[in-house]
């Protein structure tokens, strides 16, 4: 059974307050791994999923600049590269993005 995409691309809104981001309903779900993409200073330090809790408590002090945003799979095919990892599939953002300092 192959997925359909209708153009329509899934969104939600995320706020941040204090050290907790929270996020409205996703619109137009495809159903697929739902996650909070946490950075410090550019590089990925965190992927919690997101699809259960509509909110996440940012616990980590290591000074930086941090930015967060959702993000949802989105399945094109299997096709893989030698080192096994997706080519065509892919996490896409699908919220705003907010970001602190600390």
């Amino acid at each position: 059974m192959d997925q359909k995409f209708d153009g329509t691309v899934p969104h939600a809104e995320i706020k941040l307050e204090g050290r907790r981001v929270s996020r409205s309903e996703v619109t137009h779900d495809w159903g697929l791994r739902l996650q909070w993409e946490i950075r410090r200073d550019g590089k990925v330090v965190a992927t919690p999923p997101a699809r259960l809790e509509a909110s996440i408590e940012l616990t980590d002090t290591t000074p930086g600049t941090y930015e967060i945003v959702l993000q949802m799979w989105k399945y094109v095919d299997y096709k893989k590269n030698p080192e096994r990892e997706f080519i065509n599939s892919k996490f896409v953002d699908i919220s705003n993005k907010v970001s602190f300092s600390v």
